[in-house]
């Protein structure tokens, strides 16, 4: 029983093929088609209103010179949300619960910030590792501890979008699994359950907005002290 429970976070397979790819590239068959004209219909002007919110959003903190990532972390706001909002739905795949793939967005995203510092303003960048005014006895110390947080961020960032969401979905199916085992011999509690089953799914809605959202927003912030 416990490991059914973790059965919902393997790659489907259709004869021996993975199905993750048609899951990651299902979230581009729901973007409109390109037209002739910009806005086409009430869809295309919401999902027009919607990219411009976040882009307006994650470049207010950078200045002109990180207003060239708009397009990678608009994108990859975009990619994370559609595919956490996906998984919700019945017998789906998440495949932002994996976390080699979460890391392979990660790292590669934090490598960039930081060569794009380290090229630019190499002094800086350095800087960050040793406070200003730090007595000399702990600079060796505090060296260490800064590039420690610096290395790690990019498996901090990983593991925060795979254990909400992992987690989210564990909870889901105990108590669907909890409501399904009580109807028959107590119904009441199995219509409690039940109602709070549906809270829990709206606050997985959320979870899910939020933490596609989080994770662009902490590179766009990993980025601003790199320009």
């Amino acid at each position: 029983m416990n490991l059914s429970f973790f059965d919902q976070f393997t790659s489907p397979c259709l004869l021996g093929i993975p199905l993750i790819l048609i899951s990651l590239l299902f979230p581009a068959l729901l973007l409109p088609s390109p037209d002739n004209r910009w806005i086409t219909n009430r869809l295309s002007t919401l999902q027009s209103w919607f990219l411009h919110l976040v882009t307006k959003q994650l470049m207010m903190p950078l200045n002109k010179k990180g207003h060239k990532w708009a397009l990678i972390l608009t994108s990859l706001m975009t990619f994370l949300l559609m595919i956490n909002l996906l998984g919700l739905l019945p017998y789906t795949f998440t495949p932002t619960t994996q976390l080699s793939m979460n890391m392979a967005l990660a790292l590669p995203l934090w490598l960039a910030t930081l060569l794009t510092g380290m090229r630019n303003q190499p002094s800086i960048s350095l800087g960050h590792l040793l406070p200003e005014g730090t007595p000399t006895p702990l600079i060796p110390a505090l060296i260490l501890i800064e590039t420690t947080s610096l290395l790690i961020r990019p498996l901090a960032l990983g593991v925060r979008l795979t254990a909400n969401l992992t987690a989210g979905h564990l909870l889901i199916q105990l108590i669907s699994t909890a409501s399904i085992a009580l109807l028959p011999t107590i119904p009441t509690v199995s219509i409690l359950t039940t109602t709070i089953l549906l809270l829990l799914t709206l606050l997985e809605v959320a979870v899910a907005m939020i933490q596609a959202y989080v994770f662009v927003l902490l590179l766009s912030l990993y980025l601003q002290e790199n320009i």
